[in-house]
């Protein structure tokens, strides 16, 4: 399926560490012709970290997409009803966000956005990256997992000794990923 004038909604949350590999995949997806419409978490929004602050990534974001990001619950509810999306991704998708989309919460821009996508029957992709992924939140991907219109990047355990309960997804296979959503599959295997 050709990524080539579709329109994808991407949502960034505060796993800071995954942002930058984020941003490649999100340029990735202008290169190959998509219109991206970026929105950002509060956290993303007005957090500075040892991986950039707030302001680099907004600046990057701008700068590979054209556009400011959504960053309120009043600017992403639109999304629904003007049915602008083809796809909604959201990478990286943290553990707080899983658990939120898995339980129907909606008081992030990117869980508004998400759930007034999802209002139109249309997919949503998931690329995680949560250190309680196999822990607290194992049960939140479990839903999500058979959930209608949902899917994910395929994830892997990015630590296994060091962080027991840590996921990550693929970024190797993000592009895949969104081509299958696009055509309403998942990529197998989801765990790898």
């Amino acid at each position: 399926m050709s990524i080539a004038g579709r329109k994808i909604g991407f949502g960034l949350t505060g796993s800071f560490c995954t942002l930058q590999n984020a941003l490649v995949q999100m340029e990735k997806l202008v290169l190959l012709g998509a219109e991206i419409i970026p929105v950002v978490s509060y956290t993303v929004k007005s957090t500075d970290t040892r991986y950039g602050t707030a302001q680099y990534f907004l600046e990057q974001i701008k700068a590979i997409t054209g556009k400011e990001c959504i960053d309120s619950i009043v600017d992403a509810e639109p999304i629904g009803p003007s049915k602008k999306l083809d796809l909604m991704v959201v990478m990286p998708c943290t553990g707080n966000t899983l658990a939120k989309l898995a339980n129907g919460i909606t008081d992030t821009p990117v869980t508004m956005a998400c759930k007034a996508h999802l209002r139109n029957n249309r997919p949503v992709l998931l690329g995680i990256a949560t250190n309680d992924g196999l822990g607290a939140n194992a049960k939140n991907i479990g839903l999500l997992l058979n959930t209608k219109n949902i899917f994910f990047v395929p994830f892997r355990q990015d630590d296994p000794e060091n962080k027991h309960n840590s996921l990550v997804c693929r970024m190797d296979l993000f592009i895949p990923a969104v081509e299958a959503a696009l055509e309403g599959r998942q990529v197998e295997p989801v765990l790898v």
